[in-house]
């Protein structure tokens, strides 16, 4: 589609399903390059003139409407109860996204509960307001990666939280490693962050974001001012947060002198994800000084440190960081899952499982496969094989009573038999045959192997072009651990690609698997047959085979 296609002449579904993504792509990064270039030179008049750009143009558009359709909170409405689930609906939104008339509709306010039993608050903002924020981060994340802490891990690209317990490995993990922790939390970063200097020192439209920020909420039916804060649930409060909280890392190096020889004197590191972080020093004496500089730090900003969740421990006391506990035993720094972290696995899996006392072992296997490997494969970096075996365990009892509670007048021999299997010298393996004469089995906990993660490089940015070999390498590795299945051959025989937009299938898209012949015309479920496509490209070939079809009928 061109650049400049109006919809007045254009039939709108067709118009959705003829995006050439892959131009679309190369052209929002190719402006985020040239973002990047110009504020790495600090030419800041420049920089906002290629965010005009990139804002005003087809292809930020586009992309924007597709995120904000494609993610999970798509289902959810805001304040207008407005949804764009066509193509139709979407080719509309896109040529609705300008500035000029703009005027963002207050959030809806829902709670979704803590661990701790309380609530937090989430803002829900509308269809548009969502891409609205969606099209201006484009424009505003390439500077804030330029500009990010070294070592903060959360909401950014390519980064994870066992990027930052690496971090703290190489912190705490040698012999003269530091002995003393400062165990941090915000209290209430999003809540709390102050407008006045969101607006002065965020790099991006004023008049916008002045906008978003003032919108206000509703909640049963009353609409409620926003004077603090940038709400949870809007795309852009992530990057802002973090944005907020970048310079903390710098204003420590500049009273402890991050040298070489500063650093092993003073071993003052700072590791952060999100609102959550962590500062070693070799005395207790170091925190507490680092403690005023980030109780400061955050005073500009309108924040404070939660005194509940704040304190300062040795490495042999141990903390939990991020689902993790960190400590030291006769020297040794092992990183392990949490007993919280476990506890409430174990009681997921048992709750599922007795939610589906009515349902078939398939159903059940279906259900527990994914919390299993997903938590399993978040642990898998760290000293879990021990947990690992525990938790299978655990799982085991958990299946077996439940075997035991469908059958309860059949003996124990049994139940076995008709549910669990034995494969060479491996018994009670919990699964079943499929159609093929296939068994398909529970993945085991115990069964995930153990395997150390590289640690991202510090100075690795996204949105610069000589990173890209970088970025493009670490995304396969990402892949390739996290795909099982049919996903992952179909993956590694297009090499990672999606043969329709030709971009990178990476994990935490959205994609499906589409059959080349459609089972209804004989096609079956072969390799050969499928293939692993974005979920957008996806519904595009369906869509333009549809088109095809009527206008063949037609003839």
């Amino acid at each position: 589609m061109d650049e400049q296609s109006s919809p007045a002449t254009t039939d709108l579904e067709i118009a959705w399903h003829s995006i050439d993504w892959r131009k679309v792509n190369r052209r929002v990064r190719r402006l985020q390059a040239r973002i990047v270039k110009a504020a790495k030179a600090g030419k800041w008049r420049r920089v906002r003139k290629l965010q005009r750009l990139l804002v005003g143009s087809f292809s930020g558009k586009a992309l924007a409407v597709r995120r904000v359709t494609e993610n999970q909170g798509s289902r959810t409405p805001g304040v207008d109860g407005e949804r764009w689930n066509t193509p139709e609906a979407k080719t509309r939104a896109v040529y609705s996204l300008k500035g000029s008339d703009y005027q963002p509709k207050p959030l809806k306010r829902i709670y979704i509960p803590k661990a701790n039993g309380k609530k937090r608050p989430l803002g829900i903002p509308t269809m548009k307001d969502r891409a609205m924020q969606a099209l201006h981060l484009l424009a505003l994340e390439p500077i804030a990666e330029t500009y990010a802490d070294p070592n903060s891990y959360g909401f950014r690209r390519g980064r994870a939280t066992r990027d930052a317990a690496e971090q703290l490995y190489i912190a705490l993990g040698r012999k003269w490693g530091a002995k003393w922790i400062l165990d941090a939390d915000i209290a209430g970063c999003f809540d709390n962050i102050s407008h006045e200097w969101l607006i002065e020192y965020i790099p991006m439209d004023k008049g916008i974001l002045r906008k978003w920020l003032k919108s206000g909420f509703m909640e049963k039916q009353r609409l409620f001012p926003t004077e603090q804060g940038t709400p949870q649930g809007g795309i852009i409060s992530p990057v802002l947060a973090n944005m907020t909280l970048d310079g903390m890392e710098k204003a420590l190096e500049t009273r402890f002198r991050w040298c070489k020889s500063a650093a092993i004197k003073n071993q003052v590191n700072l590791v952060r994800y999100a609102d959550d972080f962590i500062i070693t020093g070799r005395t207790e004496e170091h925190l507490k000084e680092a403690k005023r500089i980030v109780i400061d730090f955050l005073k500009e900003r309108g924040l404070s440190l939660s005194e509940e969740k704040t304190r300062i421990v040795t490495i042999e006391q141990g903390f939990d960081f991020l689902g993790w506990n960190i400590r030291k035993y006769s020297g040794k720094l092992l990183i392990k899952p949490a007993k919280n972290n476990v506890h409430k696995h174990l009681q997921k899996i048992r709750n599922t499982i007795k939610e589906m006392q009515g349902n078939e072992q398939k159903d059940l296997i279906e259900k527990l496969n994914p919390i299993i490997k997903g938590w399993t494969n978040y642990h898998a970096n760290q000293v879990s094989k021990k947990v690992f075996a525990k938790t299978s365990h655990e799982t085991w009892k958990a299946l077996w009573k439940w075997a035991k509670q469908r059958h309860p007048v059949k003996g124990l021999k049994w139940i076995k038999k008709r549910y669990f299997h034995r494969e060479e010298s491996r018994d009670w393996i919990f699964g079943y045959k499929d159609g093929n004469g296939k068994w398909v089995n529970l993945h085991k906990h115990a069964d995930t192997h153990i395997t150390r993660h590289v640690k991202v490089k510090a100075e690795a940015n996204p949105f610069d072009p000589t990173w890209e070999t970088y970025w493009e390498e670490r995304d396969k590795q990402l892949a390739n651990r996290t795909f099982y299945g049919k996903v992952k051959s179909l993956w590694k025989r297009q090499e990672g690609e999606c043969p329709i937009c030709r971009e990178s299938i990476r994990v935490g898209d959205e994609f499906n698997i589409h059959h080349i012949i459609r089972r209804t015309n004989g096609g079956g479920e072969t390799l050969d047959n499928l293939q692993l496509l974005h979920a957008n490209c996806h519904r595009q070939i369906h869509a333009n085979e549809g088109k095809k079809r009527e206008q063949s009928d037609s003839h």
